[in-house]
């Protein structure tokens, strides 16, 4: 949990089943601002479940091209606005001076739904991204992609109290799923993935990502933009995101 909020949160609530209302207690998804501040200076403000946001900086930074590499996160604190979890997050980070000044030079003020992945760019030119190729090499088999699709559910361990959570794993190329993360936002649950298994060195070459949304553009995006290969979405994709993936092989 990084130090974080469980994730959802408990209120009393009135149920109707079968045409009878009762009094019940429910578990409620979080959803908190998480302020994104870069070198002293804010950024961006994102709409996230107040967990593994450690994870989620480092990855959002990746995806989003402000840092080429975890060693350029020197720095990075979460810290609480106060005890509750409405008042927010804020996390700070220091990268080196020459990306900094590349961050400000793009100008871009973001306010971050949770349902948004391209919000506050200021022209398609800066919001539409074209990532290199990635590798060919990978070999999953359908019995793997259906292990890994079987095993993913009992592990989302918010979602199964709330019923309104996203989640991004990593499997091996067996199909085990080694690594989970979840939040309310699908693109949010993949930074989050991506910024723990950078954390430890995965190897993008040796797995595939399995996520419990669409595979919309902005995912296709952050799963090339890290080299991985394969994305398997429990949801339709977009025509769009069909062309980026074969753009980027």
């Amino acid at each position: 949990m990084n130090g974080q909020a469980s994730g959802s949160a408990q209120f009393d609530v009135t149920a109707v089943r079968q045409g009878r209302a009762e009094r019940l207690t429910d578990r409620l998804a979080e959803e908190s601002p998480v302020a994104l501040v870069y070198n002293d200076e804010p950024y961006v403000v994102m709409m996230a479940t107040p967990r593994d946001l450690e994870d989620f900086a480092l990855g959002f930074s990746l995806t989003e091209g402000l840092i080429g590499d975890a060693s350029e996160m020197l720095e990075l604190r979460v810290t609480p606005l106060g005890e509750d979890a409405d008042n927010g997050y804020q996390v700070d980070m220091r990268i080196p001076d020459a990306r900094w000044r590349a961050l400000s030079e793009r100008r871009r003020n973001l306010s971050g739904r949770s349902g948004c992945g391209l919000c506050g760019a200021q022209s398609i030119s800066t919001a539409i991204r074209h990532p290199r190729r990635v590798s060919a090499g990978l070999q999953v088999t359908g019995q793997a992609l259906y292990r890994a699709l079987g095993s993913i559910r009992q592990l989302q361990e918010i979602n199964a109290i709330t019923g309104a959570i996203h989640a991004a794993a990593w499997a091996r190329k067996t199909g085990e799923v080694v690594t989970l993360r979840e939040d309310v936002g699908r693109h949010n649950a993949l930074d989050k993935l991506i910024g723990a298994l950078v954390g430890r060195g995965e190897d993008f070459n040796e797995g595939f990502v399995l996520v419990t949304s669409r595979a919309s553009y902005e995912m296709v995006l952050k799963s090339a933009v890290m080299g991985i290969a394969l994305m398997m979405a429990i949801s339709a994709p977009t025509a769009f995101a069909i062309r980026l993936a074969e753009e980027a092989g």
